[in-house]
Order: structure tokens, then C-alpha cells, then sequence
């Protein structure tokens, strides 16, 4: 594995980390108005991990986890992603990315992790840099 496939899936952990713990407070608050169990097992989880995820990533480009492991994601530019690159980046990669990693795995990211089948749909790509602490 490639040492930003390394570091992007740290960073990842770390938001899924930070979007758990979203998610149960809001379930705490919306358990009383919402009764659907199905409601809270699919659709509060990915609302939480979404929003937190595109906004910050339409703020500086860096998740959380991202900024902690110094990684940044651009458009192919070298810009900041646009709105819609964000969305199209976060619906492929939680769909269809998953049935493109079962059909080829070691194909799975190019440019030595830079850049994976969500990031190439969405025209984006995934950099290091230097972290500031």
C-alpha cells in the first residue's frame, strides 16, 4: 500500500472517528421527534459524516483527519474543489467506488495513492503537505 493510501485511510478513521460522535448527539435529540429505526441507522450517520466532511472541505480543502495527517485535496488545478466536485466525490465514493475496488483492488489508486476512482470521477486529487503543529 502506498504511503498516502496509508494516510488517507488514517484520515478517514480519524473523521469517521469525529462523525460517530456527531451522529449520537444527534440521535439523542432526534430520537424523540423521528421513531424510524431505519432513519437512524442510515440516514442520520451519512447526513453527519456529509456535512461535516464537505464542509471542511469547502472551507480549506482538509477534513479534520486530513490536516492531522497532512494531506490536502485539490481540483485538478491545484485549487480548492468546488462544491459540486465535493458532492460528486463523496456520492462515488460511498457507491460506486466500493464495487470498483471488489473488481480490481491493486488497481485501485494511481499516482502512488494520489488519486483514487472517486477523485478521478471527480476531477480532484489528494496531496501532501506540510503540517503545521
Amino acid at each position: 500500500m502506498n504511503e498516502i493510501t496509508k494516510k488517507r485511510t488514517k484520515a478517514f478513521l480519524i473523521d469517521l472517528a469525529i462523525s460517530t460522535a456527531v451522529t449520537a448527539g444527534a440521535e439523542f435529540i432526534l430520537r424523540k421527534k423521528i421513531k424510524n429505526e431505519a432513519f437512524h441507522a442510515l440516514v442520520t450517520p451519512t447526513v453527519a459524516m456529509w456535512s461535516l466532511e464537505y464542509a471542511q472541505l469547502r472551507r480549506n480543502g482538509q477534513t479534520i483527519g486530513y490536516k492531522q495527517l497532512g494531506l490536502i485535496l485539490e481540483n485538478e488545478n491545484g485549487g480548492l474543489p468546488t462544491s459540486r466536485q465535493i458532492l460528486k466525490r463523496m456520492a462515488y465514493r460511498d457507491t460506486i467506488s466500493t464495487f470498483a475496488y471488489l473488481g480490481n483492488p491493486k488497481g485501485f489508486d494511481k499516482e502512488q495513492g494520489a488519486i483514487m476512482p472517486h477523485d478521478h470521477y471527480s476531477a480532484t486529487k489528494v496531496k501532501e503537505v506540510e503540517t503545521v503543529q
